[in-house]
């Protein structure tokens, strides 16, 4: 007689320690949570109320994970919150930063940058904050080496009258982007967030624009200089016979709480109004500065949760892999300007 005796042994304990989610009440927040895994922030945009007296967060996290402190307790902004999130092995910790995100004068100038700890991208800072983001991280998951000047996007000393600026660059493709059939990557800036967790399966809504605004918006100003790269080419990287590329640079106001994305930004029936800086003059001599009013969109109003995105990318049909090498825009000083 033959036994068959199969051994099961316990399931290894998680290692992993995540917050996936960080739920406010919806009647406390203006706009929806961020969760910045790569740089440990969590980004809340509270209402003044939930601001002065605390709230109470639930938490989703890693299987087997616990948070100090716990998930549902009180929490107020008299000093520093952190999160620390203990894995169900006990082996990893990851400490979180709270970030209450208030934009005040709606003027940036871009002259404090920070950079990614493990990618080393740049991204700049409004009060020591975040709220700028771009296409970075999705460039950092092709592998491209951990350097500020090996990405799209980064600042520039070449900004307005010599100070700080945000410089977009078109760049080639690599090995594995190839392979994906992507030949170049745009540079692209954006208010608002990276989600990481779309940026292979679907790159168009990994890109979340929008930050909360409070105001009616009559003007988008500013300063940019442009230079096109020497050949425009198609998806595949074919060049394109008579094309030039040109930027694109323009700011949208509609109704959230929930963030447009690259598959919506044009097309939303959330939209309630725009601003576009003409790019018919494909080539400029130093900074051009720009004054574009706000055109409302007929029978659309704004509701209690309004958002403001200003969206700027080197190549105007980046968002489609197609473009020039080489362009570059540089862009300083944006303002939105209100009634």
């Amino acid at each position: 007689m033959l036994f068959m005796v199969s051994c099961i042994g316990d399931e290894p304990l998680n290692p992993e320690a995540d917050v996936e989610e960080f739920t406010i009440d919806p009647q406390l927040v203006t706009s929806k949570t961020v969760i910045d895994q790569a740089n440990s922030k969590i980004l809340i945009y509270l209402k003044p109320e939930a601001y002065q007296n605390g709230i109470s967060p639930i938490l989703k996290l890693s299987k087997g994970a616990t948070s100090s402190p716990a998930s549902g307790s009180l929490i107020k902004f008299d000093q520093p919150v952190f999160y620390t999130i203990s894995s169900e092995s006990g082996a990893n910790q990851k400490r979180y930063e709270i970030e209450v995100v208030e934009i005040g004068t709606w003027t940036f100038n871009f002259e404090t940058w920070s950079a990614n700890k493990e990618s080393g991208y740049e991204f700049p800072l409004d009060n020591n904050i975040q709220i700028w983001s771009s296409g970075n991280p999705g460039v950092a998951l092709s592998g491209v080496p951990p350097q500020a000047d090996a990405y799209p996007t980064r600042s520039t000393t070449d900004g307005l009258n010599g100070t700080k600026g945000a410089q977009l660059t078109t760049i080639p493709g690599n090995e594995l982007s190839e392979f994906l059939g992507i030949k170049l990557f745009p540079g692209s800036f954006f208010l608002g967030d990276f989600n990481s967790e779309q940026a292979l399966a679907n790159p168009l809504a990994a890109t979340e624009f929008g930050q909360p605004y409070f105001d009616t918006p009559d003007k988008f100003t500013g300063y940019y200089t442009y230079k096109p790269g020497a050949t425009f080419q198609d998806q595949a990287g074919n060049p394109v016979s008579g094309a030039t590329d040109r930027f694109s640079l323009y700011a949208v106001m509609f109704n959230g709480p929930e963030r447009l994305n690259g598959t919506n930004i044009n097309t939303s029936d959330k939209i309630i109004a725009r601003a576009e800086v003409p790019n018919d003059v494909p080539n400029t001599t130093g900074f051009k500065r720009f004054e574009v009013p706000f055109t409302f969109i007929p029978g659309r109003t704004a509701g209690n949760n309004v958002m403001v995105a200003i969206v700027a990318s080197s190549s105007y049909q980046g968002d489609t892999y197609r473009g020039a090498i080489g362009s570059r825009l540089v862009v300083d000083s944006l303002r939105i300007i209100a009634k």
